[in-house]
């Protein structure tokens, strides 16, 4: 079986001015994809905004440089994530298509195979 990083993206500032007919419909997709995927799922979590983001990066000799907030001016955040755990990638594919996220103009799902060492 492989893992599965299944990132959740969107503007965040369409986020923030969400209705509450569309977060219905974004919890909802949560729950069915959590019901259907059952113990395939490792790993889940909603992130903070990225405005609590800390980001370290080499600094001068051996301590890190941290810096308050995300690194990279993006249009999308990461806004939240699954591990998965699952015999392919269609099968990912088929329960991703569950989350509402990926039927909105406003977020995206992204699916990537975590590398097994051994």
């Amino acid at each position: 079986m492989t893992k599965y990083m299944v990132l959740i993206y969107g503007d965040e500032k369409r986020w923030a001015a969400i209705t509450p007919e569309e977060m219905a419909e974004i919890d909802a997709g949560h729950r069915a994809f959590a019901e259907q995927a059952g113990s395939a799922v490792l790993a889940s979590g909603q992130l903070e905004s990225p405005a609590t983001a800390t980001t370290l990066r080499r600094g001068d000799g051996d301590a890190p440089s941290v810096t308050d907030g995300p690194f990279l001016e993006t249009k999308e955040v990461v806004g939240g994530f699954y591990v998965l755990e699952a015999p392919d990638l269609d099968a990912v594919v088929k329960l991703v298509g569950l989350l509402a996220e990926t039927r909105h103009d406003h977020s995206g799902v992204e699916i990537t195979p975590l590398v097994h060492h051994g």
